[in-house]
């Protein structure tokens, strides 16, 4: 082996191997008792989890097999095409994403919990390895703490269904190794690599990662009190360190950063710290709160924490060091300025307490420093479980800490004194020693798996939840792949979703989109056109309507039943799923008289702009009360005379009736028809789409009735009447115009046009920020917008249009990842010439004592 190289010790393979196991060992279990998927019923798909990563590394998985429509730059599947670098950064961007892959396409659920144990073990196994780099110690007992680290209460409540943040959980402790070698001036190399593999896993938990490794490395050199200049030049080499992996990492990080520049603005909220009480609750097991920091590390690894001030053994310095951190960082979080710090400088849309696996990270560290110097002493022991039952005290008025907290308290905290004292008195005496350690792991396990159990069972109550990949996926995967014509038309996948991706769930190509990054120009002019949004605008839902079916080319379209996850149906057998074709224009179409003028208050005005046509009828709409009575305020479900209310207006006979009802929740339905529809509004988070209900009668009179779930209010203008047989005249104009010829291939998008096309040439996409267009032989320009849509007007004799896509910030990003990489090369190199010339160690052996025979 060449001179400099070290290997894996035998004691750091082991404590990983053993923090690994018990990670895992207790991770199943919670699962187990929860009965939660794949070891029970439960479904595990909730919020974020269901709506964004399944469906994402579903998406991944078609692409790594060749089956999806798109590629790494634009995702044609979602959002009618929508850019992909920043969501691949987001969210698909951990070398662990790649697994999915080898599992079949219908256990992606299956996938993405073995990535997410598998990212959990591998924290543990991290942590393990930095602990004994820190310091020398017992390799169980590093593999013991590692696995309390990987099985902190943010991992069990918050990153478990947020899984692409564990990739900052194992990057927190391979920071800080990083940071170690900065120490020691060496493996600079190696400590780019793992920075640039950290921002690009995921650069958001990755950032606060970061933060928190270059405090630990503040700490490690005021405690080692190095001369001023080695201090700075280890400083140094660790900010130059940092600098060239996130320069490598820009290609990807640049992309994320101008995505969310671009997309449409999330919910403001101002930073509340949470009350003292809840934030000790969360120190202990079982506890779960949404919107607190989940600080939970094991009863083992506490007790040793709040022991380290106290552990004489300990060097002053060391003890009033790590505890100052730990305390400084608690604080740090409870304080606006700071929080926002931690959240690079953008306020979180949930919860306000990501960062806090940094603080478990800095508790377990603490734990570690208190026994690696030797178990700490009865004096010790006793201050610690002192202030353990003052947190205990204090935590008790919170209405986070359940009654099951107390058995499962009391179990592991008699679990981790006993083992302790066994391990006080076992001096030689392996056996003993042994016993001490099952009895702290069994402990662990038992807490750690009791608190993951009931995390999985309060977030099922608390947050929506989904389906697993099942028999309605299935039929919807098995329908549109029948139906697809892409790219001639879409195939949107239904307004009755399953979860918020459904296009990259089962297929199909449509409005419905749902990301951190969604663009603000397709959010506003799907809402203009009278679509739905929940998540505060970011989750863009299907339109069931035929006028945008006509502008998006949607030939083909989905009508699912109900979800049977949500809705179960009445009696056995599920509805069958339906597609409805329709004749539509090409995705490129030359509109020969534009109009200018801007969206205005009415859905259906704003789709008659964008079609070029007049197709709606927009009656005056009254709202009515129980009685018959008019409604001034247009408020409906807010009294006992709203229960029940109309909306009545007059329109010509045989129109198709539709409702505009964003601000309404509850059912509505056309008189003399059957089964209502629903609407879906909350205040600031849900926006309820525009809805056909069903065919005028001939008299002209329509009444809709409504079944208010809460307080809502009907516009004015909220009933139009679609006349059909004018749409069709309008859409067979549009095709006759539109183009003869459509490919499309990633990125790019390839149109053949009419000869004589005249007017501007509109694509049937949202124009996101990136493409430049180009007809005939002209050179490419910044694409023009149409009402929301990529517009360009054509040359004199145009033949084609060719639009292409280029992420914002990729250019940027790769030259500055280019420097880098230059950077990091020159390094290298002048490194290995420096260690090349320098003298090596002398070579020449001593004078051996002469030797003369005996006489």
């Amino acid at each position: 082996m060449r001179q400099g190289a070290k290997p894996i010790s035998a004691p750091r393979r082991a404590a990983a191997l053993l923090a690994a196991a018990v990670a895992l060992t207790a991770f199943c279990a919670g699962d187990v008792l929860a009965r939660s998927r794949p070891f029970g019923p439960r479904t595990r798909s909730v919020n974020d989890l269901g709506n964004q990563y399944v469906p994402f590394h579903a998406h991944l998985w078609d692409l790594l097999h060749g089956h999806a429509d798109g590629g790494l730059l634009v995702n044609w599947q979602s959002g009618y095409g929508s850019s992909f670098l920043p969501d691949l950064g987001t969210y698909l961007g951990s070398p662990f994403a790649l697994l999915v892959a080898v599992f079949p396409r219908d256990r992606i659920d299956l996938a993405v919990y073995a990535v997410t144990a598998l990212k959990t073990a591998c924290a543990a196994a991290a942590m393990a390895v930095l602990l004994l780099a820190l310091r020398p110690g017992r390799w169980w007992a590093a593999g013991l703490l590692g696995a309390s680290y990987a099985l902190c209460g943010w991992t069990l409540a918050d990153a478990d269904y947020n899984p692409m943040w564990l990739d900052g959980l194992i990057a927190l402790p391979l920071l800080c190794l990083v940071g170690e070698w900065a120490i020691a001036g060496r493996r600079r190399l190696p400590g780019v690599l793992i920075v640039a593999l950290a921002w690009t896993a995921n650069f958001y938990t990755a950032y606060m990662a970061t933060l928190g490794a270059g405090l630990v490395l503040l700490l490690r050199l005021l405690l080692a009190r190095p001369p001023r200049r080695q201090a700075l030049a280890a400083a140094g080499r660790a900010v130059l360190t940092v600098v060239l992996g996130v320069g490598l990492a820009a290609p990807l990080v640049t992309v994320i950063y101008f995505g969310t520049r671009h997309a449409y603005p999330g919910h403001e909220r101002q930073f509340s710290p949470v009350p003292t009480q809840d934030l000790l609750a969360r120190l202990l097991p079982t506890t779960y709160g949404f919107g607190s920091p989940a600080l939970y590390v094991g009863i083992t690894a506490l007790v040793l924490a709040l022991a380290l001030p106290f552990h004489r053994a300990v060097p002053a310095r060391v003890r009033a060091g790590w505890t100052a951190l730990v305390l400084a960082v608690a604080l740090s979080f409870q304080w606006a300025p700071t929080s926002l710090v931690w959240h690079a400088f953008a306020t979180p849309q949930g919860s306000p307490y990501r960062q806090t696996f940094v603080l478990c990270a800095l508790l377990v560290v603490a734990a570690w420093h208190a026994l690696s110097y030797g178990l700490p002493d009865r004096r010790a022991l006793a201050a610690a479980t002192a202030l353990l039952a003052l947190i205990t005290a204090a935590s008790s008025s919170s209405a986070l800490v359940r009654p099951h907290t107390w058995p499962v308290l009391l179990l592991a905290v008699g679990g981790t004194l006993c083992g302790l004292a066994l391990l006080g008195r076992a001096g030689p005496r392996p056996r003993l020693a042994g016993l001490a350690v099952v009895l702290l792991l069994g402990a662990q396990i038992g807490e750690t798996a009791a608190t993951s159990a009931v995390a999985t069972e309060l977030r099922l109550k608390h947050l929506d939840d989904y389906a697993p990949w099942g028999e309605q996926q299935r039929r919807q995967a098995a329908a549109i792949a029948e139906a697809d014509g892409w790219p001639r038309y879409r195939t949107d996948p239904g307004r009755e979703q399953t979860v918020g991706n459904d296009p990259l769930l089962v297929g199909g190509e449509g409005a419905q989109y749902y990301s951190s990054l969604t663009s603000d120009v397709l959010s506003r002019t799907l809402t203009a056109l009278g679509g739905g949004t929940t998540s505060r605008g970011r989750s863009v839902q299907s339109l069931d309507n035929a006028v945008t079916d006509v502008l998006f080319s949607v030939g083909a379209r989905l009508h699912n039943p109900p979800d049977p996850h949500r809705t179960p149906p009445p009696e056995a057998g599920a509805a069958p799923v339906t597609v409805t074709r329709r004749d539509v224009p090409p995705l490129v179409t030359v509109r020969t008289a534009p109009d200018s003028a801007p969206f205005g208050p009415s859905p259906y005005r704003n789709q008659e702009l964008l079609l070029g046509s007049r197709v709606y009828t927009v009656p005056p709409a009254a709202v009515r009360d129980d009685l018959g009575a008019p409604v001034a305020s247009r408020s409906v479900g807010s009294g006992n005379a709203t229960t029940r209310p109309t909306v009545t207006a007059r329109c010509p006979a045989g129109t198709q009736v539709h409702l505009w009802a964003p601000y309404f929740s509850g059912t509505a339905r056309l008189a003399g028809t059957g089964t209502g529809v629903n609407f879906s509004y909350s205040p600031g988070r849900n926006r309820a789409a525009l809805a056909p209900l069903g065919r005028t009668p001939a008299s002209g009179r329509v009444r809709i009735e409504l079944t208010p779930k809460s307080p809502g209010r009907i516009p004015s203008g909220a009933i139009g009447c679609l006349d059909t047989a004018r749409l069709h005249t309008a859409a067979a104009r549009l095709k006759a115009t539109g183009a003869t010829e459509v490919s499309v291939a990633d990125g790019t998008l390839r149109a053949r046009l009419p000869g004589g096309s005249k007017g501007i040439a509109v694509v049937a996409a949202p124009r996101i920020a990136g493409w430049r267009c180009a007809t005939g032989a002209g050179a490419a320009r910044p694409a023009g917008s149409y009402h929301g849509l990529i517009a360009v007007p054509p040359d004199a004799t145009p033949t084609t249009l060719t639009c292409t896509f280029h992420p914002p910030g990729l250019r940027l990003g790769t030259t500055v990842g280019l420097v880098s990489l230059a950077a990091l090369v020159l390094l290298t190199a002048r490194t290995a010439v420096r260690r090349r010339r320098a003298p090596g160690p002398p070579t020449t052996a001593p004078p051996r004592e002469r030797v003369t025979a005996a006489p």
